[in-house]
């Protein structure tokens, strides 16, 4: 039973991470209707920041967070603005072709940056450490990622339900025709919650420096984490990424310990199970 406990414990740790990026896929596509196969490596840039801050600049470990993530902020602006936003009114299949080429640039960039060599900083020390759970020694730093996961999950509902800006979002989500006639900036909302999202993903890679490898093609193990989720929970669904994320997360943590070979064979089962029950999704309405 402790075993049980313990391992669940490491799979919602596992979880936030793959809520973050979630997180972000599910806005972008949700308002942008945008199928962003270079999230991924947003998450890898965001990791590699970090580290630059941290570990070789020597920042504080807070300040290098913040600094990953208006770095990311400001290449996702670059990225919507100079050419997704080209792309809006024509077939999705040229959105698809752009962002997976981005994600082939990003990879050679990071080589030529920072080498094909990975990169992992050392643990902050305020956050180095265990706790005692069910008489096993449980990383203070998953405690620290849970909890930064919980509280983006929060942040987010009341951004997007108690706030102004939520409200603009989802109605141009809702329907951009209509929105753009009452008066709302929808190119603005659009690199507003295009600059969101890859801040999202870079706080999962950034987070992750200490205890996850800072690699080239990470992004891409990432992205397809995230597409299961995003598949599992309903596209442009939250809830359903937040949940899905959990799912995964968890699963994944006690396929590790039961199951290694059938690791991600379980994960796959789940998501063809939605897809023949409802193709929608679980929470998609």
């Amino acid at each position: 039973m402790e075993n049980i406990i313990y391992q669940g414990l490491v799979g919602v740790s596992l979880a936030m991470y793959l809520w973050l990026i979630s997180a972000g896929l599910t806005i972008i596509f949700g308002v942008l209707r945008i199928v962003n196969f270079a999230h991924g490596s947003l998450f890898m840039v965001g990791a590699y920041l970090a580290y630059t801050f941290y570990g070789q600049m020597g920042l504080p470990f807070g300040v290098a967070i913040v600094l990953s993530l208006l770095g990311t902020g400001l290449l996702g602006f670059l990225m919507e603005r100079l050419f997704l936003r080209r792309l809006y009114a024509v077939d999705e299949a040229y959105q698809l072709l752009l962002t997976f080429g981005f994600i082939l640039i990003l990879d050679d960039a990071v080589k030529i940056i920072w080498g094909g060599v990975f990169k992992i900083p050392p643990m902050p020390e305020f956050l180095d450490g265990a706790w005692n759970v069910v008489g096993r020694p449980y990383p203070i730093y998953n405690v620290f990622v849970i909890a930064v996961g919980l509280v983006v999950a929060v942040a987010l509902w009341v951004m997007l339900e108690k706030t102004w800006w939520g409200r603009i979002a989802r109605a141009t989500a809702a329907d951009r025709e209509m929105a753009s006639a009452i008066g709302i900036d929808v190119r603005r909302v659009f690199s507003g919650v295009f600059v969101a999202g890859s801040m999202l993903a870079a706080l999962g890679g950034a987070i992750g420096t200490p205890v996850r490898v800072a690699a080239p093609g990470i992004g891409s193990a990432m992205i397809i984490q995230a597409f299961i989720i995003t598949v599992i929970g309903g596209l442009g669904n939250l809830k359903g990424a937040f949940v899905s994320s959990l799912i995964v997360g968890v699963l994944s943590a006690y396929g590790t310990l039961y199951f290694p070979v059938f690791e991600l064979f379980f994960i796959f089962v789940i998501m063809a199970v939605v897809l023949l029950v409802r193709p929608q999704g679980l929470f998609a309405r």
